[in-house]
């Protein structure tokens, strides 16, 4: 409902939210994450864990993801796939915002991790709100009756143009790998509208006052060719921290990373960060969970109004 108001409410969904959320939820705080993706993050694209303490057997990283996910709506966490658009993050109730609503609480957790990425095609920054979006639930309705292109080969950006053949008269999947990097198990979509370009990359996007079309290479042959286009989402991953939503609400680094102290705590008050967002220096699991362990006994002291931590949840008092 509109008007719940959360006592946490978590944006990302890695190893720091979900064990935010398991410690946040167990506490009787009401807990909510918004991820916007089950498999979007670094560690939902590695293939093998077999460091993480108490895994008697190697797994891969989605099984471990999922584990971190099942345990925490087991502890009464709510877990919600959404893109967080904005926040309003001054006063006692701190604001979160998806396309679809606004999300209240006395907290918030940021945890969004460090797969984002400069603009690296040529034109794609040129382009950017002319044609060139990085949020297909965003700006789907744009481009009805039109022809856009995703690029990238992830179950994310397969998820983001099935969305947009329900707008688009013509989708195409842009891959830049000879085969997508998806789950064996995982049903591509099957949609007249829908076409995927495998093993090619974009070398520039192009246009006069919008965007009009991509340039394409083969990687195998070298072949060049241009693809006419009306719009480009582009989920494409790299190493930088996941801040644009934020909107410099939050004091950030030049490396563009939250600014946190030991205990997570960022500059506003009921606002924490974890994880690979706060620029750590060893990006290991361990590590962000024990961050969002961290962000979570904090948010637990700042909603209670404790002088100190609870480090021991089967005690009731403080």
């Amino acid at each position: 409902m509109e008007d719940t108001v959360y006592d946490v409410v978590i944006i990302g969904g890695g190893p720091a939210g979900l064990t935010a959320a398991q410690y946040a939820a167990r506490s009787n705080l009401k807990t909510i994450v918004l991820d916007k993706s089950a498999t979007a993050g670094a560690l939902a694209f590695t293939d093998r864990i077999e460091n993480y303490p108490g895994l008697p057997e190697p797994v891969s990283g989605k099984e471990l993801l999922d584990i971190f996910r099942e345990q925490a709506i087991r502890f009464g966490a709510e877990y919600v796939e959404a893109q967080v658009i904005g926040v309003q993050l001054q006063g006692d109730i701190k604001e979160t915002y998806t396309m679809d609503r606004t999300y209240r609480s006395k907290t918030v957790i940021v945890a969004t991790g460090a797969m984002g990425r400069k603009p690296t095609i040529k034109g794609e920054k040129e382009f950017l709100g002319r044609g060139v979006s990085y949020c297909a639930i965003c700006d789907a309705a744009f481009f009805r009756g039109k022809t856009v292109a995703v690029i990238g080969d992830s179950e994310e950006a397969v998820k983001e143009a099935e969305l947009l053949t329900r707008y688009a008269g013509k989708v195409y999947l842009i891959s830049p790998s000879p085969k997508l990097k998806v789950p064996d198990d995982f049903h591509l979509p099957e949609k007249d509208n829908l076409q995927i370009i495998y093993n090619v990359i974009v070398k520039s996007i192009n246009g006069n006052e919008v965007v009009e079309n991509v340039l394409l290479k083969d990687k195998k042959t070298d072949e060049e060719r241009e693809l006419p286009l009306d719009g480009v989402f582009v989920y494409l991953h790299g190493s930088r921290p996941i801040v644009d939503f934020l909107n410099f609400a939050l004091d950030i680094s030049d490396d563009e990373c939250i600014i946190t102290n030991n205990m997570m705590e960022t500059n506003i008050p009921g606002v924490f960060a974890a994880g690979d967002v706060t620029c750590t220096e060893v990006r290991q699991v361990v590590i962000a969970a024990a961050k969002g362990c961290i962000a979570a006994l904090s948010a637990d002291k700042y909603v209670h109004h404790r002088k100190r931590r609870r480090l021991d949840w089967s005690k009731s008092k403080d």
